[in-house]
């Protein structure tokens, strides 16, 4: 099974979070558990192939 890091924290009632390779798409959920269900739906969409643009962090190897 493949990990990918993310970054959430909690708003009042909602929890808010992001896939760390995908900083500028974040979602929310009720529980961390809905949060993580939402997070990997947007992980789906965003590697699909399907969505035009998306944004992604990587590393670069310089001398």
């Amino acid at each position: 099974m493949q990990t990918v890091d993310f970054v959430h924290w909690q708003e009042g009632d909602a929890w808010i979070g992001y896939l760390q390779n995908f900083p500028d798409y974040w979602t929310q959920g009720e529980t961390l558990d809905d949060l993580k269900v939402h997070l990997r739906d947007l992980y789906r969409d965003l590697t699909s192939g399907e969505l035009p643009g998306v944004r992604r962090v990587d590393q670069l190897e310089v001398a």
